[in-house]
């Protein structure tokens, strides 16, 4: 398995990425009085995006899917040799070390994928110099890490998580910035390009889910009550509402008891909506799933990919039967597994067939993103273009029939208008089988966030 779009849904849970510090639960149950859905669906963002990169020099590639006899550029890093061009300088801003605000598996992600990259390819035959720079959760340190990068003379900069990108610095010294996951609403009107597409698609891929897969009406959510949790539960109702679902809220601490698990469950489940929405991420994944199963409750939940992890279902077993993971597709065996075990062996330190790709978590959006980007300066390459910083964003931007790593999701910057640094429209989706296994819908292979976008 590879969370290949999602786990945007941890902002909701226990590790807050939505940008607030969480204080420590109560350990009983504090569930909140349900809140009923307004008459009026949220107002989208307006579009004040401003690019500044300089347009691309080349005409945008084809980059349809290789037919027959042609090299799969997305799997083809084991033939490539180490580069041997001039080195590219890329930058990296990852949050690290606050409370609830601690993501080193993105760095050390990105780390290890940089050191495979300059054994098979680099970037367009360039060899890869990683300066990084850890974020605090603060503007002040986000911005410090501008400063700092730009001082560089990075020709790109990638962002893991960093809640308060300092776009400004970035574009006033013209150095293109692309995401790995927008976390903050001014994310996705900034001067950047981000190759998954946070809370807003996610939650509108749910609702897409909801009413066109389980035909939904209703719907019943479980969330935590602090300010990330809350911004994912804003965007879900705002897709909800889109779609004509009518819903209830229900609110809890970031950490529960048992008891406190099940009274969420209850609650949420007591109207028998059609479809239960579950935003709670890590020990939140084990103790819903638990206290639906304890209480009998037997309508369909949907929930983020953080909460298919290996970690939680090993927790869980069979309680996690009737569970739905938006972002999550079966990965088999073959050139994309071998890849990224490959790179996270030495990262894990681990004998590669030990890696278990369901449990990297926000690491394997880092190991995307760095592996994506080479593809794209590998395709620049071919295209006769010159690989820059600038010139592989351009490229990202204005080509046609890209995907991310590896090559499964289809993305498009730009296609809603109220979102221009979103590349990503299109998830997975993932269900519990009994006895263990996570595998793909059928039919959910490639589901649009588009229609219910708010």
């Amino acid at each position: 398995m590879v969370v290949l779009a999602l786990v945007a849904g941890a902002c909701g849970g226990d590790d807050d990425d939505d940008g607030a510090d969480t204080t420590d639960a109560p350990t009983e149950a504090t569930a909140a009085p349900a809140t009923e859905a307004p008459t009026d669906a949220t107002e989208p963002p307006a579009d004040t995006a401003t690019v500044t990169t300089e347009p691309a020099t080349t005409e945008p590639a084809s980059t349809e899917p290789p037919t027959d006899g042609e090299a799969d550029p997305y799997v083809a890093f084991p033939d490539l040799g180490p580069p041997t061009g001039e080195p590219i300088v890329v930058g990296l801003v990852n949050t690290e070390g606050a409370p609830g605000l601690d993501f080193p598996d993105i760095r050390l992600a990105i780390e290890g994928s940089v050191d495979y990259l300059n054994e098979h390819g680099g970037i367009g035959g360039r060899p890869i110099t990683l300066e990084t720079c850890v974020a605090a959760g603060s503007p002040e340190t986000s911005q410090a890490c501008a400063q700092e990068l730009v001082g560089k003379d990075v020709e790109l900069v990638m962002i893991g998580l960093d809640l308060f990108p300092d776009y400004a610095t970035y574009g006033a010294a013209g150095t293109p910035v692309i995401g790995m996951l927008p976390i903050l609403p001014g994310d996705y009107t900034a001067d950047a390009l981000f190759l998954t597409g946070g809370n807003a698609t996610s939650m509108a891929a749910t609702a897409a889910v909801a009413k066109d897969h389980f035909g939904a009406a209703s719907v019943g959510i479980v969330s935590a009550d602090n300010p990330g949790a809350n911004g994912t539960l804003a965007s879900l109702t705002a897709a909800l509402d889109k779609a004509g679902i009518t819903w209830t809220a229900v609110k809890g601490g970031d950490n529960e008891t048992d008891a406190g698990y099940q009274g969420l469950m209850r609650e949420a489940a007591a109207g028998n909506p059609d479809v239960l929405v579950s935003l709670y991420a890590d020990a939140g994944c084990i103790g819903t799933m638990r206290g639906r199963a304890s209480l009998g409750i037997e309508i369909p939940v949907l929930t983020t990919g953080i909460c298919s992890g290996a970690e939680v279902i090993e927790q869980v077993g069979d309680d996690a039967v009737g569970w739905n993971f938006v972002g999550v597709a079966t990965q088999e065996e073959g050139a994309p597994l071998e890849i990224l075990q490959t790179i996270m062996a030495p990262v894990l330190d681990v004998a590669p067939e030990e890696v278990d790709s369901t449990a990297l978590g926000l690491g394997g959006l880092g190991l995307t993103m760095a592996l994506s980007i080479a593809v794209y300066g590998n395709l620049l390459a071919e295209s006769g273009g010159e690989v820059t910083g600038a010139g592989v964003y351009d490229f990202l931007a204005t080509s046609t029939g890209l995907y991310t790593w590896p090559g499964t999701t289809p993305i498009e910057c730009g296609a809603a208008t109220a979102y221009p640094s979103v590349c990503a429209f299109i998830f997975p989706v993932a269900e519990y089988v009994e006895g263990g296994e996570v595998t793909t819908i059928p039919g959910l292979e490639a589901v649009s966030a588009l229609p219910y976008l708010p």
